[in-house]
């Protein structure tokens, strides 16, 4: 019989072995434990991730009962000990590293030609409130905050960054490269007159919301061709400067577009965008909210409520696990043209992870014997006909 992967193998597949061992040998992450490798580890926190699994006495039952997988995946048993204290030493950044290079293939992969460049940046947080002692309090919640840059036309996560919660946002957000003829879209918690100045020069764009205590002086007001749109009504646009205190840190030419929405909030939105219209702006904006919604799902369907370990490094290791668990469910969805939504294909990769069948057939029935015979390949075959 011919060979076939398991669903957990083909989602594995776009894991570059080669890459990953330089990454595991470049920061020695298996230098103390041998016997569990950094791919067992991975893996293993993957399987997690995938399987739903919230508890390390239930991962290790689910695990070692599919042990006659393990050949296959390149990976051995578990013990509870033995991940406890991997996840307490091994270098976060291998599975960093290992996130920015699916994220890259994604990119390629999830890409869409002629699509505008657009980065919505966002962070929320991840309470540990009652779980662990050393997270910090910033005043709503003690825990730990991802930051994740987002490339909605992709439908996938660029870049993240876990922080302390007590870590302001915009100072993880300033660190994420520029990319020439992007547009970055974020809420007012991204103030940075010096960061804006940067995503200028670098001819790339901004939208964000005006913050309170901000004051811009008018210089013109443009013309509005068009004002209604799909959930909003603007109500003005104008070329504006920076008015209050600091303003020659921020010489850019910039907007001020003024939108009421149809729950009847109003929003000011700032941007240095002088071409687009600005319905077109306010519709970018609107856009933004695409992040909330990974972010809800992130939440509902991956594991990141319970934690396996308690150490800090344990919880960044299962958090950066799950965001790769779900770039490898968003890549094997677009390569085998799962046309489901995403919910769906989730939960089926749960209840067939170690099915050996294509995952472009997941939700199809095994194949069975056909009722009626096949057609011969060759004229010149023999037929035999039974009374």
């Amino acid at each position: 019989m011919r060979y076939c992967d398991s669903i957990f193998g083909r989602l594995l597949k776009p894991i570059s072995r080669r890459r990953f061992v330089a990454t595991v040998e470049r920061h020695e992450g298996d230098a103390y434990d041998k016997s569990f490798r950094s791919w067992d580890h991975l893996v293993t926190l993957i399987f997690a991730q995938l399987s739903g699994v919230d508890s390390l006495r239930g991962l290790k039952a689910a695990w070692n009962a599919n042990s006659h997988h393990h050949y296959h995946l390149n990976v051995g048993p578990l013990a509870r000990s033995t991940l406890s204290d991997a996840s307490a030493r091994r270098p976060v950044a291998i599975f960093t590293e290992t996130f920015e290079m699916l994220s890259g293939l994604a990119d390629r992969v999830l890409k869409r030609e002629g699509a505008e460049m657009l980065r919505l940046i966002d962070a929320t947080p991840i309470p540990l409130d009652e779980l662990v002692t050393w997270a910090k309090w910033n005043g709503r919640t003690r825990g730990l905050k991802l930051h994740v840059v987002y490339d909605p036309a992709a439908d996938q996560p660029q870049r993240i960054a876990i922080t302390p919660a007590t870590v302001n946002d915009v100072e993880v957000g300033q660190q994420a490269p520029i990319e020439v003829g992007a547009t970055y879209i974020f809420d007012k918690a991204y103030c940075s007159y010096a960061w804006w100045t940067r995503i200028n020069e670098a001819s790339a764009f901004f939208v964000t919301r005006r913050k309170q205590n901000a004051r811009y002086k008018l210089v013109r007001r443009r013309s509005l061709r068009r004002r209604k749109a799909d959930g909003f009504t603007i109500i003005d646009d104008a070329e504006v400067k920076l008015a209050s205190k600091g303003n020659t840190k921020l010489t850019i030419p910039m907007r001020r577009v003024r939108v009421k929405r149809d729950n009847g909030a109003r929003i000011t939105l700032i941007t240095n965008d002088l071409k687009r219209s600005a319905v077109e702006i306010a519709a970018l904006y609107k856009m933004r909210w695409q992040i909330e919604l990974l972010f809800r799902w992130i939440k509902q369907h991956l594991k990141i409520k319970k934690f396996l370990g308690r150490s800090q490094n344990a919880v960044c290791l299962q958090l950066i696990a799950a965001m790769i668990a779900y770039l490898l469910l968003r890549i094997a969805a677009r390569e085998s043209r799962i046309t489901m939504p995403a919910i769906r294909f989730a939960e089926l990769v749960t209840m067939r992870l170690f099915m050996r069948k294509h995952i472009a057939r997941i939700d199809k029935p095994p194949e069975v014997n056909p009722a009626k015979a096949q057609p011969r390949t060759s004229p010149d075959q023999l037929e035999l006909c039974y009374a």
